[in-house]
């Protein structure tokens, strides 16, 4: 398959394969949804969820948003969350189990992501979770903590402009926590982070675990 052209707009990001296949990151899949409970670990409980064809990891929890959840530093206990490109929803709803007394804003472009992870939040009774797309944030909004699984496979240009939109967005004393496959390039997009937020921020791989690597960017304090 060649390259997978990118569109970026306002309003979110299409992307469609030369073949005329969509990807999770598609805005609206018109794929049959064909949801289905599964039953995860988050925050250190089981419980169900809800899924569905057309978004990420539709099966499980994937390898690396566990490695990301198990690597990531202690949440603030309240504070302004952000899960850039929610899903159905995994690392939004183990931060809102983790700090029940934060709000945590559960960001996609891809409006099915957007509704298992409204409906999900609804299922584990958690009110702290607003799903939004992307153009539906407020703009004065800053986050204490932002953990992300970003979209590698849209190109590095959208992922780079995707990165700086919202990690520019972190408070003063904020932290972002990425989680990025070896093979899809995280060394360099390790680079590209010390070269963009180096100035402002500490930004350090944390971690490596099975084939992942996990990146921080912290307060210069």
């Amino acid at each position: 398959m060649g390259a997978i052209p990118v569109f970026w707009r306002p309003v979110g990001l299409l992307v469609v394969s030369e073949s005329g296949g969509e990807q999770y990151f598609t805005s609206q899949p018109s794929s049959t949804e064909n949801r289905r409970v599964i039953s995860v670990w988050l925050a250190g409980r089981e419980v169900d969820v809800e899924t569905g064809s057309g978004v990420f990891s539709p099966e499980h929890i994937d390898q690396g948003t566990q490695v990301l959840m198990k690597e990531a530093g202690d949440l603030p206990a309240s504070g302004m969350f952000l899960d850039v490109g929610c899903g159905w929803g995994p690392l939004a709803l183990a931060m809102a189990l983790a700090s029940p007394e934060a709000t945590v804003w559960a960001v996609d472009i891809n409006e099915r992501s957007r509704d298992l992870t409204a409906a999900n939040a609804a299922r584990l009774g958690l009110a702290n979770v607003i799903v939004a797309a992307p153009e539906d944030v407020p703009s004065d909004l800053r986050f204490d903590a932002i953990w992300t699984n970003p979209p590698i496979r849209v190109g590095k240009a959208a992922l780079h402009e995707i990165l700086t939109t919202w990690l520019t967005r972190l408070s003063p004393e904020g932290e972002a926590t990425l989680v990025v496959a070896k093979h899809l390039g995280a060394p360099s997009l390790l680079t590209w982070l010390r070269d963009r937020f180096g100035n402002e921020r500490v930004v350090e791989r944390i971690a490596q675990s099975r084939g992942f690597h996990v990146i921080s960017l912290g307060n210069s304090r």
